[in-house]
């Protein structure tokens, strides 16, 4: 299948609560949002809308590469994530290969979003301009009925805008996008039963 089938791929690190505030929160939100800038509402891809029974490596890998634009959400485990780490690199390569995030044309396909941290990325980690989100990162629900979740829409609001104007300079889908193969093996090996 070719083309393009998202407009946003949401990467992001299985560990800490960032899980807990993109599907309580942001994801929603950032729908929302879209939806209010755009139509027809851009298609954003969170791998916990995965089909049953597919292989989730070869489903995220096909994702990525028909996705225009990676929203990365980023926190230490982020850089520790081997997944996490794939999926960067491959957008990387994308825009090493268009020319772009260059300093003749130094607009990228990767949209950062600081969720915590910061202080213990890698240096390549700190190098794109982010959005600090950091005093929004708050993922309980109960967040939702506080004055500062309208400060949080107005935020995804902008991030929203931000990213609507990305989409308009999106290059067309190439097959060739580069794919940072995954870490191997893609489960740990069994435990050997032990002996009575």
């Amino acid at each position: 299948m070719s083309g393009y089938k998202f407009d946003l791929f949401i990467s992001y690190a299985r560990r800490g609560s960032v899980q807990k505030w993109l599907l309580n929160h942001f994801h929603d939100k950032l729908l929302e949002c879209l939806a209010d800038q755009l139509a027809p509402t851009p298609r954003v891809y969170v791998d916990r809308d995965m089909s049953r029974a597919v292989h989730w490596p070869s489903s995220l890998q096909h994702a990525l590469r028909h996705s225009k634009i990676m929203i990365q959400l980023l926190t230490p485990h982020y850089f520790q994530s081997k997944w996490c780490l794939a999926e960067w690199y491959s957008m990387l390569e994308r825009e090493r290969m268009l020319g772009l995030a260059s300093p003749d044309r130094p607009q990228g396909l990767v949209y950062p979003i600081l969720y915590s941290d910061s202080d213990n990325f890698p240096l390549e980690g700190k190098v794109r301009s982010w959005q600090n989100f950091k005093d929004f990162a708050h993922p309980d629900p109960p967040y939702q009925e506080t004055r500062e979740f309208v400060r949080f829409h107005r935020e995804v609001n902008r991030v929203a805008a931000d990213l609507v104007a990305l989409l308009q300079q999106v290059p067309p889908w190439r097959p060739d996008w580069p794919y940072v193969d995954p870490p191997d093996p893609v489960l740990p090996p069994t435990p050997p039963i032990p002996r009575f």
